[in-house]
């Protein structure tokens, strides 16, 4: 995420340097007001660079997952790249507002002067620029209301919709508004191919084509409550499904109102098309979704998604699979896969939870590794005084070996046993997880 983020970055710096060195400064300006023009163009610059790449990238582009390894990250990216594409339009909405000061403070004297239009491109520009103005306090209070987890997901998820819109309102503005000289230079061609991308990802939004070609429809099987807060939906798909490997994830929609909502596949690949969730009441939508759901219901999934994919995992590595809460769902399809086939793996595999007297997935997972014994299962119970932390694992297994860690479960225990491992582990290791948000 970071190399594509900072990478992208450069590129557009290079590209509006490059204009700057071979074009030279606008003719006619003094430095304050050339300073300014030219921050004006390159925050622009940034702010659409930013915008096209989360556009394209929330078309869910099929050939970016593995690059990025897997949707939750490319998801992270288009989170991310959002977040810096309003912070590069806020700053260059407040670099055009600084005219108002260089006047006050030096006067007219030295301004750059405008180019000149007549017609039709007069008014598409005046259009252009009004529209830029309105979308970008269309994308701060989008900023807003993401980072606000407070705001409930529904409304959020509809206000988002017009995304797209917004986003081609800014196209409008920075093809309308750019120099005409970009155009024959680098910055023109990067621009140019960067906003194609967000225009292909902004018309699949608005005509309904994400992911459609990998959503197929299904029914609801049976739909079981496996403790208070805990559901299990089990479904039948149609001949549309392409399979699935253990560990990942699909889109479920059991609601067309509703939308999507990414769910863990709770189960391994029969090659009959069954597949089982296993649903946690996390919040409003899942807290009321086991009242909604019966047998026979019509569903859609689209998928499979994700590279938490024990296919995936070094075998020469010492394994260390470590799941927590409902993060024990990718767990159960990687060990019902290897029923049959105890020698294709062996790892410590960590369960916490907070009761492991009454946690329903304690004798499942007993019973999955009772026929794996090379798949060591130790549960923590918070409550019975056993928690897991990095000097755990540390004294478990040898340090100065290569190791993976293969994680699922709360971001506040991933983050103290990064922390701790980071400290502590000797040898060279790779921790994974899966870090899908839809905001």
């Amino acid at each position: 995420m970071k190399t594509l983020l900072t990478g992208l970055i450069a590129l557009v710096a290079l590209a509006w340097g490059w204009d700057v060195l071979v074009a030279g400064s606008p003719a006619g300006g003094t430095l304050p007001w050339v300073l300014r023009q030219e921050g004006l163009y390159l925050s622009g610059l940034l702010s659409i660079a930013m915008m096209s790449l989360a556009m394209y990238l929330s078309a869910r582009p099929g050939w970016l997952e593995g690059p990025l390894g897997g949707l939750d990250l490319m998801y992270r990216t288009h989170k991310w790249a959002g977040i810096l594409a309003v912070g590069f339009a806020a700053t260059h909405w407040l670099i055009e507002m600084s005219g108002d000061i260089l006047k006050a403070m030096l006067g007219r004297e030295g301004r750059i002067p405008k180019e000149t239009y007549t017609g039709l491109l007069e008014a598409l520009r005046d259009l252009a620029e009004d529209m830029g103005e309105w979308a970008i306090y269309a994308v701060l209070v989008m900023l807003v209301l993401t980072l606000w987890k407070r705001f409930p997901y529904r409304p959020w998820r509809f206000i988002h919709r017009a995304m797209p819109v917004i986003y081609l309102m800014l196209v409008l503005h920075a093809a309308m508004l750019a120099p005409v000289n970009y155009w024959m230079q680098p910055a023109g061609v990067l621009l140019a191919l960067l906003m194609s991308a967000g225009v292909y990802g902004a018309a699949h939004s608005l005509a309904g084509r994400i992911g459609r070609a990998r959503q197929v429809q299904g029914t609801i099987t049976t739909v079981e409550r496996l403790a208070p807060d805990i559901v299990t939906v089990s479904c039948q798909l149609g001949s549309g499904w392409r399979g699935h490997r253990p560990g990942q994830f699909a889109f479920i929609t059991f609601d067309a109102n509703e939308g999507q909502h990414p769910f863990t596949i709770a189960s391994a690949d029969r090659g009959d098309g069954r597949i089982e969730f296993q649903i946690k009441a996390l919040g409003d939508y899942t807290r009321r979704l086991e009242g909604r759901l019966q047998a026979g219901q019509a569903i859609t999934i689209e998928g499979p998604y994700g590279r938490f994919d024990i296919s995936r995992r070094n075998p020469k590595a010492q394994q260390i699979w470590v799941a927590a809460g409902i993060g024990v769902t990718p767990f159960l399809a990687w060990l019902e896969s290897l029923q049959g086939k105890p020698e294709l793996a062996a790892a410590d595999l960590h369960y916490c939870t907070r009761d492991r007297d009454t946690d329903p997935f304690v004798a499942r997972l007993e019973s999955l590794c009772a026929s794996l014994p090379l798949i060591r299962l130790q549960v923590h119970g918070a409550q019975q005084g056993e928690r897991l932390s990095a000097s755990g694992l540390k004294q478990a297994n040898d340090s100065a070996q290569k190791a993976e860690i293969w994680f699922c479960g709360p971001q506040g225990l991933a983050e103290s046993l990064r922390n701790g491992l980071l400290a502590s582990w000797r040898g060279k290791y790779r921790f994974h997880q899966e870090a899908f948000e839809m905001r």
